[in-house]
This record gives structure tokens, sequence and C-alpha cells, in this order.
């Protein structure tokens, strides 16, 4: 007897970026009124740790020439 395929439950929609922006514009307000603020960092400054090996030696470890 072959078995019969069934379908997965549709997922639901998500809600539109109207309504998302809506939400993120009250919890900012209700984060200001309740006394707290935003701190504005410049472009280009980042909080990740930077991945980049730095290539200049310590001090003290240069190769003698000769």
């Amino acid at each position: 007897m072959a078995r019969k395929l069934t379908r997965a439950a549709a997922k639901k929609k998500q809600p539109a970026a109207v309504e998302t922006s809506e939400s993120i514009e009250e919890q900012t307000r209700l984060f200001l009124k309740s006394g707290n603020k935003i701190d504005y960092i410049k472009s280009g400054v980042s909080g990740q740790p930077s991945m980049a090996v730095n290539k200049q030696g310590k001090p003290g470890n240069k190769r003698k020439s000769g």
C-alpha cells in the first residue's frame, strides 16, 4: 500500500515593514521617555574587535642585518 503524501502547514505571512517601523518608533519613544538617552557613534566606528593581524613587530624583536 502506497503512503499518502502530506503537506507541511503553510507559514504565516510576515507583517509589513511599516508595522515593524512603527513598533521600533514606539519602543524608542518609551526608551527616551523613561530617561534613557541615545549615544551617537561616528561613521566608520565599530564595536566589533578587529580581526586584522598586527603586521608591526613588537619593540625589541627586530632582526639584525649583516
